[in-house]
């Protein structure tokens, strides 16, 4: 199994990449600061475009893979499958990134994993 960074850090990081591309990034759920799971809510300057997770695939390597539905444009939808991802796993992190053209930051992070 590939080690990982701390959830705290990976979050802090992606936060700041995000911000480094113009764009803003918001801690929505704080969770668990070493192991805890991240949940990624994308947006375009306020339009919801998606849901990014770190996963453990097969072989054993933490990936982003999209998860969750997709093509959701209302917040309340949004809102809904958040609150229900944290009774789930009340440890878990969400957090929101919103920049120009984030289908294409979507794209490199379930590219290099």
């Amino acid at each position: 199994m590939t080690p990982r960074l701390a959830s705290r850090i990976e979050v802090s990081g992606l936060i700041r990449r995000i911000e480094g591309q113009g764009g803003t990034g918001m801690v929505l759920a704080k969770g668990e600061g070493e192991s805890g799971a991240i949940l990624l809510v994308l947006s375009d300057r306020g339009a919801h475009k998606g849901f990014l997770e770190r996963v453990l695939d097969v072989t054993g390597t933490y990936r982003w893979q999209p998860v969750g539905p997709q093509d959701i444009e209302d917040y309340q939808q949004v809102n809904a499958y958040i609150e229900r991802r944290r009774r789930f796993d009340a440890d878990s992190w969400v957090v929101e990134l919103d920049v120009a053209g984030v289908e294409r930051f979507a794209a490199e992070m379930t590219a290099t994993g």
